[in-house]
């Protein structure tokens, strides 16, 4: 029988410049969507965890919003939340684009000089370059940086995420599990519910929106016939950014409900009646109060 004492456990962040697949990359750890996924910079608002089981560990993955440089106070808090996860995990998985770094990749690195924590290099992406450039590409970010491992993968395609999970659990420590293996994620049910609304916006809109938008959940009931009643609001901070959400005659908001409740009434194992209001706060990034009545920054 297996010494129990071999088991590993720990925390694992996510870390990266906006835009290079972290959240794609937890859900596809974890087997299970957990966060939400765009094409658009700056999707990861929340430190999310993931878990991944395994028979020999237990890793908790905490995704975090992308490092960026920030242009008001919304992004100046996503940029410290990311960072302040790092004094608080076991080990971290520094995920990047297959090309050289770049500024945004060198701040990053500038971060990590002193964290005390084995880093990861996870070069993401690599369905999109031919193998002869991988080589070059790890010895060029080796020469950057003292990584603890350098594994290329597709978070896309799943190639090389065994490698990397198998990896990982090497760095963690011994140790029982912290959640029951039928948990994958710790985020309250409202904020999960209020991402996946946020997620249809980031993808049915253009660049005049996404950032401007919050999502809330003001109210979860189960109806008759089983039914769950959602009620959300979507705030955005100019009248012209509300009237594109709304659409022609409500097309828009429509299309973001249907969506939306596609992916919630299997999350939820019912049928959804969901509920969209849009409100205009104007210049809520910039105001630690909205953020704050918005649930982004903690009280």
């Amino acid at each position: 029988m297996e010494d129990e004492r071999e088991f590993r456990s720990g925390f694992a962040a996510i870390i990266g410049r906006p835009n290079v697949g972290k959240s794609t990359l937890l859900n596809a750890l974890v087997g299970r969507k957990v966060a939400i996924v765009s094409d658009k910079a700056q999707t990861t608002r929340h430190r999310i965890r993931g878990v991944l089981h395994r028979e020999d560990a237990q890793v908790v993955f905490v995704d975090t919003p992308g490092i960026h440089k920030p242009r008001h106070l919304l992004g100046r808090y996503l940029v410290e939340a990311a960072l302040g996860t790092l004094k608080d995990v076991d080990v971290i998985l520094l995920v990047v684009e297959p090309e050289e770094a770049g500024p945004g990749d060198e701040f990053v690195l500038r971060q990590l000089a002193d964290v005390g924590r084995p880093v990861l290099l996870v070069i993401n992406k690599i369905d999109r370059v031919a193998r002869p450039a991988l080589l070059p590409l790890i010895d060029h970010w080796r020469r950057k940086f003292s990584f603890a491992e350098i594994v290329p993968v597709s978070a896309r395609t799943g190639e090389n995420l065994d490698r990397l999970a198998d990896v990982l659990v090497t760095y963690l420590p011994p140790g029982p599990p912290y959640y029951p293996a039928d948990i994958v994620s710790d985020q309250p049910e409202q904020v999960v519910l209020a991402e996946l609304v946020r997620e249809k916006i980031l993808h049915l809109t253009a660049q005049e929106v996404p950032h401007s938008v919050a999502v809330t959940v003001d109210e979860v009931a189960r109806r008759p016939q089983g039914v769950v009643y959602i009620r959300a609001t979507i705030f955005t901070e100019r009248e012209s950014q509300k009237a594109i959400l709304i659409g022609q005659e409500g097309r828009m908001l429509k299309r973001i409900g249907q969506l939306a409740r596609a992916e919630i009434e299997p999350l939820l194992k019912s049928r959804v009646y969901l509920d969209l209001w849009v409100k205009v706060r104007p210049g809520w990034r910039r105001d630690e109060v909205e953020l704050r009545r918005l649930g982004l920054v903690e009280k």
